[in-house]
């Protein structure tokens, strides 16, 4: 008769549940996804994924948070120092970064999610704020208006993301020469921005 495989500690089976709805939810969707078929995944019985997690819906709370933490804080440190083109160029190479070295992660972040969830939107949320405050220092130092850099921040974050999701399917350029590219056309547009923009039918009249 085998060896009965040793009993897996509660943290370790905890994270083995954890990693088995990483990879159901990046696959099916939230809406999609079972307690049964993840359960299955980590050889675990249902109850013991309501006893860690409450059900379905925490444990991929716990799941998108992991995933949000993780780039965040790549973005974070990518923006962290440097001239302001330069960390246009790195926080785009980050975010790009992760698209492809963790697809799972970003498909579930890009996937539907429940209200309590948050997802991409939440995702996005976080990274433009973040974003925003490099911005806002930067916006001082030039003698820019500092309550605009939060539309520049979020604005800059929702491109890059969406070109993110786009370079999943296509694969091609690399993703070096398509964070230039990002950095390029934001700078462009960052370095002759007006310190007070009107609008087009104003300087018209």
């Amino acid at each position: 008769m085998p060896p009965r495989a040793p009993r897996l500690s509660a943290s370790a089976r905890r994270a083995s549940i954890i990693d088995a709805g990483r990879f159901v939810f990046a696959r099916r969707g939230y809406e999609a996804t079972s307690v049964e078929e993840i359960a299955e995944r980590a050889k675990v019985s249902k109850p013991v994924i309501y006893e860690h997690f409450g059900g379905k819906e925490g444990l991929y709370a716990v799941v998108v948070d992991r995933e949000m933490d993780y780039v965040v804080r790549r973005i974070s440190e990518a923006i962290a120092q440097g001239g302001p083109r330069e960390r246009l160029e790195q926080g785009a190479l980050a975010f790009l970064t992760y698209v492809k070295d963790h697809p799972d992660g970003f498909a579930i972040l890009a996937h539907d999610a429940p209200a309590a969830g948050g997802g991409m939107l939440s995702l996005l949320s976080d990274l433009g704020v973040r974003v925003s405050e490099v911005f806002t220092a930067s916006f001082k130092a030039a003698g820019y208006d500092a309550r605009a850099a939060p539309i520049y921040g979020h604005a800059l974050v929702g491109m890059v993301t969406f070109v993110g999701q786009w370079w999943t399917t296509a694969r091609k350029p690399p993703i070096e020469e398509v964070a230039t590219h990002i950095a390029a056309l934001a700078w462009m547009g960052l370095r002759r921005l007006p310190k007070r923009p009107t609008s087009i039918g104003k300087r018209a009249g």
